[in-house]
């Protein structure tokens, strides 16, 4: 029975690439559509977008251009070439506002925009895109069955760009750019009011502030220790049993005594 299992599976097999090359030779446009079509169906979606691409333009403003554009961006969509899926898929939306596949092509155009996101570190342009695209989906279709994915990609996304913009602080911090980092970590706070990255930035807000004091200056030390520990009691309030709190209080402690002497002297 094995035997004649994978016989008949070689016979498919050779019977299937036989009818594709003989559809990639063949002038008959028909006969492409019908095999592209049965070759999507099987999941071979390659050899499917071969034959789509060489009888999509002679099937424009035929009845069967709608049904063979979707098919097409659809098995791109599949192979993972997401430029090429969200390019065809919005083509189909332009095309064919009226279609039954309307939603499912803006669907999956947003959702190739998002697997277009590169990790937090490289530039997020794509990332901007693809939370525009989905907010435009959700906003037609607030409803819609795809509405818990949706929300799910918004999310990831939308974490990238924290993530991004909190490493920026993190970074500025790092080099000892104390004032960059003290900028960026008021743009996150106002982007970002719920991150769960918060606390951490209050904590690099602090630890920049006071190594600038530290290191400032004689004539704006004393204003710099003071935004210190102003910075250090926001901190404090916002998270009283913060994991930073130790470390952050050492130091708080060391710019009130710096502090102290100004005022003795004064």
């Amino acid at each position: 029975m094995k035997n004649i299992f994978y016989l008949l599976l070689l016979v498919l097999i050779f019977t299937s690439c036989n009818e594709y090359q003989k559809a990639i030779k063949s002038e008959d446009i028909a006969a492409k559509y019908k095999v592209g079509e049965a070759l999507y169906n099987e999941g071979k979606f390659s050899k499917a977008t071969r034959l789509f691409e060489q009888v999509i333009p002679q099937y424009r403003g035929k009845a069967q251009a709608e049904r063979l554009n979707f098919l097409n961006a659809d098995a791109l969509f599949q192979m993972n070439q997401f430029y090429a899926a969200a390019y065809h898929f919005e083509s189909f939306v332009s095309a064919y506002p009226k279609s039954s596949k309307i939603e499912e092509a803006l669907f999956k155009a947003a959702k190739s925009f998002s697997k277009l996101s590169p990790v937090y570190s490289k530039d997020q342009e794509d990332t901007y895109t693809a939370l525009e695209k989905l907010q435009e989906y959700i906003n037609v279709y607030p409803e819609s069955e795809n509405a818990t994915e949706v929300n799910a990609l918004v999310k990831e996304l939308n974490f990238k760009l924290e993530k991004k913009s909190f490493e920026t602080a993190k970074q500025y911090n790092r080099i000892s750019d104390f004032k960059a980092s003290i900028a960026s970590v008021d743009n996150f706070v106002i982007d970002f009011p719920g991150s769960s990255l918060r606390e951490e930035a209050l904590y690099i807000k602090f630890d920049s502030a006071y190594q600038l004091a530290i290191r400032s200056v004689e004539y704006k030390k004393k204003a710099r220790l003071e935004s210190a520990i102003t910075n250090y009691k926001t901190l404090k309030r916002a998270y009283a049993t913060s994991t930073f709190l130790e470390d952050a209080t050492l130091k708080h402690e060391d710019a009130l005594e710096k502090l102290e002497q100004y005022n003795t002297k004064s």
